[in-house]
């Protein structure tokens, strides 16, 4: 099997000004996709999706990467991660056993490679006719979930997060930002608004997208001290790993971190310097199936638990489901309450969610097929997804 083509797909979904969130992010505008397409001349094919900037991930996809790849067999994955890794010092790298990375490593770069290889294990599961989780070695073929929402202001957090739990959900997610803005008395009243309106049993965890200085993130840990939070997520800047390591340790409250990481090499950053519980790489931006297993495995010898970042389109959410169905230190799943249609309607087979658990798919690969006519759809617009 030989690889004859790689194409992208960038798609857009405005979010209706009605329908808009605002966090620490600033205000959600729209959604996009960079969908990568990998053709082979068996006629099998494979789908990933890359973070970043969708235009800069399709440039490094069809310039950089492309030209490298054509011809050759998609089956070796692992090899082929190296080889977009270590760019022209591929072959010496694999010859010496030591990575050799491009100078560009990170960012849109390890984005564009996380979702070549994404589809390059959707090729490897239909040619072998097994889903990816069964080939990486199952755990399990369910895992429990998680609603990941939060924007809602003051006593409004209660009703938003009640109303997640109504879905079947017995874990939930809010935003240490809400629409209206940050302060410690504005965070205090959201979060025991919902601590009450959800009970003492179901699980609530606060994310703060790596938005504080040190000592802000440890008075924000005080407050929610007081309301058995089951984890205080990115408290500070995602390159501030002895910092987030000061405010584990003033804490009782679990510190998780991880999406905005890439490779196994930050996050064993991460775990040296003792700065986190628990680790959420996204399969999109980390490096993708190949290096997220890695990721997984590596956090497991330091005892940490695994819990993937899922956002922001379905392609990523199928890919995540066989990481989580295969890694043993996998304890739960991120699942959006944003209405993106690049969430929940890529496919013609839909997600089996229910009764608070996110289910495996027994389908050759990822599983999933896409829709016909996205582009037309959703076509892909410029500009800025967030707006401050």
């Amino acid at each position: 099997m030989k690889i004859t083509d790689i194409k992208t797909t960038l798609l857009s979904f405005p979010i209706p000004k009605e329908k808009r969130w605002r966090t620490d992010l600033g205000v959600a505008t729209k959604a996009d996709n960079c969908l990568i397409h990998v053709e082979t001349d068996t006629g099998i094919s494979g789908l990933g999706v890359g973070y970043g900037n969708p235009e800069v991930v399709k440039s490094i996809v069809e310039t950089q990467l492309k030209p490298s790849l054509l011809g050759e067999d998609p089956l070796y994955v692992e090899g082929l991660w190296e080889k977009m890794y270590s760019g022209s010092r591929g072959i010496p790298s694999l010859n010496k056993g030591v990575s050799q990375p491009i100078f560009s490593r990170r960012g849109d770069t390890l984005c564009a490679i996380a979702g070549v290889d994404i589809a390059l294990w959707d090729i490897l599961g239909k040619s072998l006719e097994k889903p990816i989780y069964h080939i990486l070695g199952a755990s399990r073929n369910k895992v429990r979930a998680y609603a990941s929402g939060g924007w809602a202001p003051g006593g409004e957090a209660g009703k938003e997060m009640a109303s997640y739990v109504a879905k079947g959900f017995a874990a939930v997610k809010m935003r240490a930002e809400g629409i209206d803005g940050f302060s410690f008395s504005k965070l205090q009243t959201r979060v025991e608004s919902a601590r009450n309106e959800i009970g003492p049993d179901v699980e609530l965890m606060i994310d703060a997208h790596g938005s504080f200085d040190v000592s802000t993130a440890k008075r924000v840990a005080r407050i929610l001290e007081n309301f058995n939070v089951a984890w205080f997520e990115e408290p500070v800047s995602y390159d501030d790993h002895i910092g987030q390591s000061e405010v584990r340790a003033a804490t009782t409250v679990p510190i998780s971190s991880g999406e905005s990481e890439s490779t196994r090499f930050e996050v064993l950053d991460l775990l040296k310097n003792r700065a986190i519980d628990i680790i959420q790489p996204d399969v999109a931006m980390s490096g993708g199936i190949t290096e997220s297993r890695r990721i997984a495995a590596i956090a497991a010898v330091h005892g940490v638990r695994y819990a993937p970042h899922v956002w922001g389109s379905g392609v990523t959410f199928a890919a995540s489901t066989h990481l989580a169905m295969h890694a043993p230190n996998c304890f739960i799943f991120e699942v959006s309450q944003s209405n993106s249609p690049l969430n929940w309607e890529l496919f013609k087979e839909p997600f089996e969610i229910k009764d608070g658990y996110v289910y495996a798919v027994d389908r050759p690969g990822l599983g999933f097929t896409l829709r016909e006519g996205l582009e037309e759809k959703y076509p892909f617009q410029q500009g800025p997804s967030y707006i401050y």
